[in-house]
């Protein structure tokens, strides 16, 4: 078996897959001139965004506050203030995605609410990877075979797999248009985005001995 002859393979797979998941980022804002003005229209928006979230459920699977700000805005030539800004983040991750394109007209129509996203994406435990790597290990298994065929061999044994490497696409963002707060809010429909599933291995097989000649 040590002087067998082996073959050695590289073994891909590629697959476009259904997303799980949807993140986008609601941040809610506020200026005024005074200072405690600012901060009371702040948290009564971040309230409302909250309220929207909570009548989401189940379709939000999760929700994050990130970055909450407040800042003093200045005349160029000094310190003194001239108004006060603040801003308040949640990152949104939804499963249902019959309800995505609706909630996220409900926080847009919200005043002075900003919205960025979708970014779709695989669950980190997603079967999906599993089944490309599957399909990677088939794929080197019958390359192998049709090289040893090619010689007149047969494939014996496997001598080493190698992962070489699991990926899949960044977050696909989809940008759309939502009204102003007061307007009618418009139907929105959102067209989730394949997700490219890649798999490579690399494999060492034996063979039974070539028919040469």
């Amino acid at each position: 078996m040590a002087d067998a002859p082996v073959v050695a393979v590289r073994g891909e797979a590629y697959r476009e897959v259904a997303p799980e998941l949807a993140r986008f980022t609601v941040t809610a804002t506020a200026r005024d001139r005074d200072r405690e003005t600012t901060l009371t229209r702040l948290a009564e928006r971040a309230a409302a965004v909250r309220v929207l979230l909570d009548a989401a459920e189940p379709a939000v699977e999760r929700r994050e506050t990130g970055q909450l700000r407040v800042w003093p805005e200045t005349k160029r030539s000094g310190e003194r203030v001239i108004a006060y800004h603040g801003s308040v983040t949640t990152t949104v991750t939804v499963v249902d995605f019959r309800a995505l394109g609706e909630l996220m007209v409900r926080l847009a129509d919200q005043e002075q609410v900003e919205l960025a996203g979708p970014w779709w994406s695989l669950r980190p435990d997603s079967p999906a990877y599993r089944e490309a790597r599957h399909a990677a290990i088939a794929d080197a298994l019958a390359r192998a075979r049709e090289y040893a065929e090619a010689l007149g061999a047969r494939v014996t044994a496997l001598v080493e797999l190698a992962d070489t490497g699991l990926s899949s696409a960044p977050p696909l963002l989809a940008k759309a248009g939502f009204a102003r707060a007061g307007e009618a809010a418009p139907e929105l429909e959102l067209d989730p985005q394949p997700q490219p599933v890649q798999a490579a291995v690399e494999a060492r097989f034996t063979i039974s001995e070539p028919v040469l000649g």
